[in-house]
């Protein structure tokens, strides 16, 4: 649901509300069925002025009783964590009886205690316990896209999150570990992680993260997203949001060709080269390493194409 513009009618609540607290507060429900308001799920409207991103997951809470909380992806939008676009909000209650039900909800419940935090003026399962949570429905890929940003934002270590998760009871614990296990620090978005897992996956050694190039001063002259130090090979995700910036352009060739004079090479993979034609950007960075020097270094293996379909569009 998208926020739309203020209607000149002075909303009668600030969220999203049920046609009972609308009577409640004097107001004919007639009124509902005006272009000023918006249905958001069944019994639940919000004033089309109203509407934010996180319309939807109050609408959700709003029909479960106290004590309900955000989990799975809904809790992952509360934290602005990256997950792929998904059609239901969901809701963890801790007692059978306080499941509801409605078209668009998820409602989910556990007996186990979980640690909940506000976010947003909302309720949700902590950090950890949704990454844990979302094992059970996100590819392997995507869940390292959302342990890289997790250990980004709120400042725990891989190490610290895979711990978490084998000392987690939940069902998908052992699936979360697997995913923490490849989790890294310093990941700047969701697309250098999706390419660190493409050469991994194909058998490619690790290349490190974040990579700062210091002088003699320890002035940080460059900071490289994925490196191979053996082989001084630099290997950046260009999103192409300076494709049309001249400015930018120029920089950019001037940086490289400064890179290049001193030793090492860079090697830019695009959006295209990961979703059109992943098998060729594989290539490309397999034959500069051997020609850099890493011989040996073993043939590409086959298991990557299980964990990258031709997906639609890149991640933001």
């Amino acid at each position: 649901m998208e926020p739309a513009t203020v209607s000149s009618d002075k909303p009668p609540f600030d969220r999203p509300f049920t046609r009972s607290e609308f009577v409640e507060d004097g107001h004919d429900p007639r009124l509902l069925r005006r272009r000023h308001y918006a249905s958001v799920f069944k019994g639940v409207w919000v004033h089309v002025g109203c509407i934010d991103d996180t319309t939807r997951i109050r609408a959700a809470l709003l029909v479960h009783p106290e004590g309900a909380v955000a989990s799975h992806f809904s809790a992952a939008r509360l934290y602005r964590l990256p997950v792929p676009d998904h059609p239901f909000e969901h809701v963890t209650v801790f007692r059978t009886k306080d499941r509801r039900r409605r078209a668009g909800v998820k409602s989910h419940v556990t007996k186990r205690l979980k640690r909940v935090r506000h976010v947003r003026g909302l309720p949700a399962l902590d950090p950890v316990s949704t990454f844990i949570q979302l094992a059970g429905h996100l590819s392997l890929v995507d869940l390292v896209v959302l342990g890289d940003a997790l250990v980004r934002k709120f400042g725990i270590s891989p190490r610290q999150l895979v711990r978490h998760c084998r000392r987690s009871g939940d069902y998908y614990a052992a699936r979360a570990a697997e995913g923490a296990g490849y989790v890294r620090t310093g990941v700047d978005s969701p697309m250098e992680s999706i390419l660190r897992m493409l050469l991994v996956l194909a058998g490619l050694p690790e290349p490190q993260t974040n990579v700062e190039l210091v002088d003699e001063s320890g002035v940080v002259r460059r900071r490289f997203d994925l490196y191979y130090a053996g082989a001084r090979v630099i290997v950046e995700y260009d999103g192409r949001q300076h494709a049309h910036d001249t400015a930018q352009w120029q920089h950019d060739l001037e940086r490289r060709e400064e890179l290049d004079d001193e030793g090492y090479r860079i090697l830019v993979v695009t959006a295209e080269g990961i979703y059109r034609d992943p098998a060729r950007t594989l290539e490309r960075i397999h034959s500069l390493l051997q020609a850099r020097g890493m011989t040996n270094l073993g043939p590409l293996r086959e298991g990557w194409r299980d964990h990258f379909p031709a997906w639609a569009t890149p991640r933001r």
